[in-house]
């Protein structure tokens, strides 16, 4: 009967790193026992830690391409106009090499600091309990921006396909929906399922608008007026606004520590951020110029309107799974930061109880809300994103990883001999984060109060189109 138990157990569990049959309770115990609930707790807890501990590097470059691809690529060909083709392709590629430079140093803390879940852990690392409820703060507020803005997209989407069928607050209802429901599995090896529906949706919405856009300039039987330099008259504000966006496409740093906890290898995480971040540079650099010397200056943000009315509907329908996909990800990984914060030191944290659902269907149900009155009260798409990167990915993708070096990676003193170029780098990165926080943050304000004043933006919560 024992060896019964005992093979029935093993059929369970299939995982050396699992407890055995003994560590979860013997046949003995007396039902109702605190033992036996300790037992219970004990299952639960192995096989949560089982289910939370599935990511390869390939998954997880999946998952990376779900959380990272998609709404940065719609605003690059307005970016793009407004900085013009030889800044903007420069500004694309270098920014991209350096968020790969960077996330090298968040993989390093992980492989170091292996007790490091999220983002907020690593702050602990370098400015104590402040520094996690600094970082923590900002890695909740990123994220729920993320989804929000993810929301906001989709209720241009939805307009744009039915022509502004209905009041626009009923399309964000809609969308925050779509987003919650996506957000309910908490395993991220779960997501990379979807990620390849994510990839295929985003690439052929950008395909189809980049073709549309070429076979309409070729019909229209005029040159594109677009330029390799910045447009007249620029502004610093429409510039800096130009290049958060850029930089909002890269931010993939913010969720890698989160993501890193459930790989079985965690060391393999290099090739995921180069295929990544390649990936990324050949798709943002294309699209953006591409994209903008087919229509010219007038680039719309995002780009699929752009693609003339038959088209972008086209071109917004098949988009949609990018948009909620990658909107959700970043839902569950907020959620999954406060629910294990809260329950820390319970297995309701491993979500495979009836609290543990209970509560995690409460807590993405809250963030989701928040997201969507985020996307109401700020209903422009390009001053959304800017305000996003200038407060929080300039710190997740400068200026962070490059205090991680100085403070927990560095060996020896910055001056030595082998030290001096990854010091000097690093420290080019924190300054290009901390002119991307203050000069992005101002921009985005100053933008933000110029198009109320003149009208040129919907209000809140209004059922008004987008214009």
């Amino acid at each position: 009967m024992a060896d019964m138990k005992k093979e029935k157990n093993e059929k369970l569990y299939d995982d050396s790193d699992l407890p055995s049959a003994q560590d979860l309770g013997s046949s003995t115990e007396v039902v109702g026992q605190v033992s036996d609930i300790t037992g219970f707790e004990e299952q639960k807890a192995a096989l949560g830690s089982a289910h939370f501990n599935r990511l390869g590097w390939k998954r997880l470059t999946v998952v990376l391409i779900v959380e990272a691809i998609a709404l940065g690529s719609l605003s690059m060909p307005a970016a793009f106009a407004t900085l013009g083709m030889v800044a903007g392709t420069i500004l694309c590629v270098a920014l991209g090499f350096i968020a790969i430079y960077t996330s090298y140093i968040v993989g390093q803390v992980k492989l170091k600091y292996p007790e490091v879940q999220h983002y907020a852990d690593a702050g602990r690392l370098i400015l104590g309990k402040f520094g996690y409820e600094l970082i923590g703060a900002m890695f909740v507020l990123q994220l729920t921006f993320l989804v929000g803005s993810h929301c906001l997209t989709g209720t241009i989407a939805f307009l744009n396909i039915t022509n502004n069928g209905t009041c626009s607050l009923v399309f964000g209802v809609v969308s925050a929906i779509i987003l919650l429901l996506l957000a309910i599995p908490p395993s991220f090896a779960e997501v990379a399922i979807l990620g390849y529906i994510d990839f295929v949706s985003i690439m052929a919405a950008i395909f189809i608008t980049i073709i549309a856009t070429g076979i309409q300039r070729t019909d229209a039987g005029v040159a594109s007026d677009w330029s390799a330099w910045p447009e007249e008259n620029l502004t610093f504000t429409k510039a800096f606004i130009a290049i958060t966006n850029i930089v909002f496409a890269y931010s993939f740093a913010i969720c890698q520590f989160s993501f890193m906890d459930e790989m079985h290898t965690p060391k393999h995480f290099v090739k995921s951020i180069w295929a990544l971040g390649l990936i990324e540079i050949v798709i943002y650099t294309l699209t953006g110029a591409l994209i903008y010397v087919f229509v010219g200056t007038g680039v719309k943000s995002p780009s699929l309107l752009s693609a003339g009315s038959l088209v972008s509907k086209v071109a917004f329908g098949i988009a949609l799974p990018v948009i909620f996909i990658s909107g959700s990800i970043n839902g569950t990984v907020v959620a999954r930061y406060i629910h294990g914060r809260v329950y820390k030191n319970s297995v309701t944290r491993f979500i495979n109880t009836t609290k543990g659902w209970v509560t995690w269907l409460a807590l993405i149900s809250f963030i989701t809300l928040i997201a969507w009155v985020i996307a109401e009260a700020i209903p422009f798409f390009s001053d959304l994103l800017a305000i996003s990167s200038a407060l929080f990915i300039s710190g997740f993708t400068f200026y962070f990883p490059a205090m991680f070096w100085f403070m927990l990676i560095r060996q020896g003193k910055w001056y030595a001999k082998e030290n001096l170029l990854k010091s000097i780098t690093n420290a080019l990165v924190f300054i290009i984060g901390i002119i991307v926080l203050v000069g992005g943050t101002y921009a985005s304000i100053v933008d933000i109060i110029d198009q109320y004043n003149t009208g040129t933006v919907r209000g809140a919560f209004t059922c008004a189109p987008f214009e």
